[in-house]
């Protein structure tokens, strides 16, 4: 029964998503005729695993070949900090697993990334550092919530990503750098900025380094690299995906979700990451059952919705995104939108100079990322406070305050001189009128709307303060003909580097936000319009792996 159970949800979501693709779709890539590794969806990796054209032992080793040819090689991309050692041992279990059982659902034998804030059992061979080298060898307790629902799924946890250290919570660095991974950088652009902090699940996903990748967010760390490596991000709603285990900035603002090459794996992910779970007490807010994203994915979930358009908030984006964005605006009408523009925010000018949420989050650092620590079974440097951890910088400059571009600790010190006073308390509440009740849910009563629509760039502070969910999705990129800024160490900008276009809704509405965001992309296919410089498209496919 069990066996009949498992192979009939794993035919229910792939002809959910074989339906949801409408028939003027771009039939996907391949190579030899397996799937396309740069753009492979999970259906598509499913499928062939199901048809016993390759396996999950091909897969990881097709991806961790794809990995070695432009991490530390090739464009040095710095994408990666280490590898799963334990990879091809577990893709092998669950070879033999899915013959004799059948697959576990979506996700079995699914290679996925994960940001290396997201705790994975030190007994597998990773660490998880947040990119410092303050917990290298530090043991943790157990998975993180989210990793331990990937594997219950069956997805195998390929690699630990390349973040901005401490999910950029250590001083103003360029995005992408850490002291264990090194400086990120762009596939699309040379040494262009990835965006952060999940910079390096950025990177990975937009080129194939795996299925899909997780990163977290506090304030643009999902919703920045996903528009800038042309992915699909979603960022979830504070509680709907667990944050315990995962290394943390602010308790009021972290939250976990999928970059992905399109918004069906986007979905399928999310809905595995997503519930209630008594290590997070967040997560007991969110609705008892969890939605099958999956069932979100409707070409035209646009027909009669309702999108604002905040103009006040997106006011200084580049000309060329705001050209794009408004040049799209028709495209949503064709689909049966109506377009509220301008639809702003009563409070736009009071959330774009508010201070609240530096207040909050330093304090909450201080505190949360010290109880972070005191979980660990062990931790080799004898780390326990943010004050120890700014002396271990110190102490070890040459590989975490590294010149010229890499010295500061700004953030960590202002941490340090913080305490949850009276200040702390009024912030708090400041920035739940400021994000909820004065800005995305007033601004959808007020216009009567169903969701919030503006550029990727001007979408995270609304929904960071409001603790409210995102989603982006790939809109243009930069002319062929852009200046080629100076690489400091990262370059701001350059020819055809992406940005994206975002959905905000209100608390839990990820369902919706799913269906637009799914909507949009199959009327527009965005991605694939544009590909990564070639030296950053690693060369690997299956057939280089499979009977060899």
């Amino acid at each position: 029964m069990v066996n009949l159970l498992r192979t009939f949800s794993q035919l229910l979501i792939v002809a959910t998503l074989s339906r949801a693709v409408p028939q003027s779709a771009p039939p996907p890539p391949t190579v030899s005729g397996f799937p396309d590794l740069y753009e492979a969806s999970i259906a598509e990796l499913q499928s062939g695993l199901s048809q016993k054209q390759f396996t999950s032992v091909d897969l990881v080793k097709a991806y961790l070949a794809r990995i070695n040819e432009v991490n530390h090689e090739g464009p040095v991309l710095r994408a990666i900090i280490e590898t799963n050692p334990s990879a091809l041992a577990q893709a092998a279990a669950l070879d033999q697993e899915r013959q004799m059982k059948g697959p576990r659902g979506p996700l079995h034998g699914i290679p996925i990334i994960v940001k290396d804030n997201i705790a994975t059992l030190h007994s597998e061979g990773m660490n998880t550092t947040a990119g410092s080298f303050a917990l290298l060898g530090s043991v943790v307790p157990r998975d993180a919530t989210v990793a331990a629902k990937l594997r219950a799924a069956g997805a195998i946890i390929l690699a630990k990503a390349n973040l901005s250290e401490w999910a950029n919570y250590r001083g103003v660095v360029p995005a992408g750098f850490s002291g264990r991974g090194g400086q990120a950088s762009s596939a699309y652009v040379p040494l262009g900025t990835p965006a952060g902090s999940s910079s390096g699940s950025g990177i990975s996903s937009s080129i194939g380094l795996a299925a899909c990748a997780l990163g977290s967010e506090t304030d643009g760390s999902i919703i920045g690299p996903s528009s800038t490596n042309n992915l699909v991000g979603i960022k979830p709603s504070v509680g709907l995906t667990s944050r315990a285990g995962v290394v943390p900035i602010s308790v009021h603002q972290d939250t976990v979700g999928p970059l992905c090459r399109s918004v069906a794996d986007a979905a399928v992910v999310l809905s595995i990451i997503a519930g209630q779970d008594s290590l997070d007490n967040f997560t007991l807010a969110q609705p008892s059952v969890v939605p099958n994203y999956t069932q979100a994915l409707n070409a035209s979930a646009l027909k009669g919705v309702r999108l604002g358009v905040p103009r006040a908030l997106f006011a200084t984006q580049s000309p060329v995104v705001m050209a794009a964005f408004n040049a799209t605006l028709p495209t949503f009408q064709s689909l049966g939108a109506t377009i509220v523009d301008p639809a702003d925010f009563p409070d736009s000018a009071e959330i774009l100079a508010s201070t609240n949420e530096t207040t909050i989050l330093n304090a909450d650092f201080k505190v949360n990322v010290a109880s972070y620590i005191a979980g660990l079974l062990e931790v080799p440097t004898g780390v326990k406070t943010l004050e120890d951890l700014i002396e271990f910088n110190f102490a070890h400059a040459d590989e975490e305050l590294v010149q010229p571009f890499w010295t500061d600790q700004s953030k960590f010190v202002a941490a340090e001189n913080t305490t949850m006073d009276q200040g702390y308390f009024n912030a708090l509440a400041d920035d739940k009128m400021l994000g909820q009740t004065q800005g995305i849910d007033g601004t959808l009563q007020k216009f009567n709307l169903d969701a919030i629509l503006l550029p990727s760039g001007a979408a995270p502070k609304p929904a960071a303060i409001a603790g409210y969910p995102i989603i982006s999705i790939p809109l243009g990129f930069q002319p062929p003909n852009t200046t080629l800024a100076p690489a400091m160490p990262t370059r701001a900008t350059g020819p055809n580097m992406p940005f994206g276009i975002a959905f905000i809704g209100t608390a839990f509405s990820e369902f919706k936000l799913v269906s637009y965001g799914f909507a949009y992309e199959q009327a527009t296919h965005t991605r694939l319009k544009q590909l990564a410089f070639a030296a950053a498209i690693p060369k690997t496919q299956l057939v280089d792996v499979v009977g060899k």
